[in-house]
């Protein structure tokens, strides 16, 4: 049996530039993976089809075919024709569903490589076809392709340049509101900045990068911006609450991750981050974790 990690991201800066003629919107965005994860086990089957399980989804979730890593295998068969369909899948699911972490995008990344392994396509050599799938999948899949710990997005976060993440990281401490954030609508209600201030906070977004390839990220000084705050915030109280929490706790740096629902805060040791989470985990509704960078 093979067996797949597949880690949450965070955006530690997250930049809106436009609006493109596909109806999606261009970014400008720093990934970031964290040791939250799902997992995937593959198993060859003898006599050929392939299924999946999931386990660990919330009730009323949908069929199994509307499911990314159903999806991602059945593009995978489709791109190697001469492989026969004949896997066993099993999803373990962990990272919360609606979130702004990128458990789809992870999971279906993690499809594509588990599915190499099983049918020993060198991932190395076909990067391109399977990062060809990825974006058609989602505009987050390719992240969770690249190795290493982050990168730089572009374009609608399909265009990748892969990140350093040097020196002494703080530790992430993520809370998840009860109710999920749907990627629409908060794309739906957007207003884009002005172009100096969309030039001034690209600016800001290549210094913490630059920051982080350095090791002199400081997280209270780092200037972390999300754009899609503007349209979530007002409208759900809630994970408002959950930013406003993180800093009277004491985080030294509190951000919402991609559309939400989820923010995270920083701290500079592991010991202040569990005092942290332990503080948040008082509010029983909240999902609540602690976790460092992954370099995977």
């Amino acid at each position: 049996m093979i067996k797949i990690k597949a880690p949450a991201k965070i955006n530690l800066f997250l930049e809106v530039t436009g609006k493109r003629p596909d109806g999606f919107h261009d970014l400008e965005t720093i990934f970031a993976k964290i040791e939250i994860f799902d997992e995937l086990s593959f198993q060859k089957r003898e006599y050929g089809g392939f299924s999946l399980s999931v386990n660990g989804m919330p009730a009323g979730s949908g069929e199994l075919k509307d499911n990314i890593v159903y999806k991602a295998a059945m593009k995978f068969y489709e791109a190697f024709p001469d492989i026969k369909p004949s896997a066993d899948i099993v999803l373990d699911k962990n990272i919360p569903v609606g979130a702004g972490l990128g458990g789809g995008s992870s999971d279906a990344a993690a499809a594509l490589l588990g599915l190499c392994k099983l049918h020993d396509v060198d991932s190395h050599t076909y990067i391109a076809r399977l990062r060809k799938i990825a974006a058609e999948l989602g505009s987050d899949v390719p992240f969770f392709l690249v190795k290493g710990p982050a990168a730089i997005g572009r374009g609608r976060g399909e265009i990748l340049e892969p990140l350093e993440m040097n020196g002494r990281l703080p530790y992430v401490i993520l809370v998840y509101p009860p109710a999920p954030v749907f990627t629409k609508e908060v794309y739906g209600r957007l207003k884009l900045g002005s172009s100096e201030e969309i030039s001034a906070n690209v600016k800001r977004m290549e210094a913490v990068a630059e920051s982080l390839k350095k090791g002199n990220f400081i997280p209270s000084e780092s200037g972390l911006f999300n754009r899609l705050e503007e349209p979530v915030l007002p409208f759900r109280p809630d994970v408002a609450e959950v930013k406003e929490r993180l800093a009277a706790a004491g985080s030294e740096a509190v951000l919402m991750s991609g559309s939400g629902a989820s923010c995270f805060g920083l701290a500079s040791s592991r010991k202040k981050a569990e005092a942290i989470a332990a503080r948040m985990a008082e509010n029983s509704e909240y999902r609540v974790f602690t976790a460092g960078f992954a370099k995977i």
